[in-house]
């Protein structure tokens, strides 16, 4: 069983290597790019703030598409990869908003940097770190989202807890991850790429949505859920004939979730817009706090 420290290694060495790659699609065809990174994908061509150059195929929802994100916002994105799902968030919080993406990856974070520059995005920033300890202070985001990331992470629990440090009273995320029904056979869970690419990572379903429970947090929901299937062709990397004709045959499942849940509490008041929406909906005069 590999160490935390460990885990962490393979995943900065294998994302470096997809940062660093050149012609990286979503489609999966670009030479170098293990089958493995790219069975999840969702198609994010259609999003409003899609950028090409910043999608490299790595992610299993699509997180911002259900954030609910509102103009002024303050977005964190968890695993910020080259800044995609940054720049969906910039186009939903406009130019007074602000998002911070967060990355464990040096390549990763300078990619999405020079793509920032490009698009003259003067309020997203990335900012290099782990997110079991997440370079943000408290209570400061409106929203975070994160695509395909926490599965990669050793701790979960710990990232889901750094979730609710971070997030403002009143605050929600919105989170794409791959889960479990079931257990995975040994040999795909002990394997190195498939623990990069998401899969040997993953947690049991209903201990994913406890973890969240427990932290906290109020009004859990499922947003989306679609089934991953594994092509025989990568099976047979690691599972036998008859290892394998039984992993199909069983009752183990692979998900990709999109999970929301909120912060207890009542957010501040951004403008007056805000107080307005929020009196129409009171019993009284709205004040500071928010509500009657």
């Amino acid at each position: 069983m590999k160490t935390s420290e460990e885990l962490k290694k393979i995943v900065q060495e294998k994302y470096a290597e997809i940062a660093q790659g050149e012609n990286i699609s979503c489609c999966g065809s670009a030479p170098g790019v293990p089958e493995v990174y790219n069975i999840m994908t969702d198609d994010y061509s259609e999003v409003q703030g899609y950028t090409s150059d910043a999608d490299l195929g790595l992610g299993c929802g699509l997180p911002t598409q259900f954030a609910k994100i509102q103009k002024g916002d303050t977005v964190i994105d968890l695993g910020s990869g080259a800044g995609n799902d940054c720049f969906i968030a910039r186009h939903e919080t406009g130019g007074t908003g602000k998002v911070i993406g967060i990355d464990f990856t040096e390549a990763m974070i300078n990619k999405a940097r020079s793509n920032a520059e490009k698009l003259r995005f003067n309020n997203v920033e990335f900012r290099q770190g782990d997110i079991e300890n997440m370079p943000v202070s408290n209570d400061v985001a409106d929203v975070i989202v994160s695509n395909c990331v926490l599965n990669l992470v050793p701790d979960k629990e710990k990232v889901i807890k750094e979730i609710y440090r971070s997030l403002k009273p009143g605050g929600h995320f919105s989170i794409s991850d791959i889960v479990l029904v079931g257990d995975l056979p040994e040999k795909l869970k002990s394997d190195a790429e498939m623990y990069a690419g998401c899969v040997a990572g993953a947690i049991q379903k209903e201990v994913y949505l406890d973890h969240i429970r427990k932290t906290g947090f109020q009004n859990i929901s499922i947003q989306k859920e679609k089934p991953i299937i594994i092509p025989d062709e990568l099976l047979d990397r690691y599972l036998d004939p008859t290892e394998k004709e039984d992993f199909k045959k069983g009752t183990t499942g692979i998900f990709s979730i999109t999970v929301f849940a909120q912060k207890p509490g009542i957010k501040p008041l951004k403008s007056v817009t805000d107080a307005i929406e929020i009196q129409s909906s009171c019993c009284g005069p709205v004040n500071t706090s928010g509500c009657c």
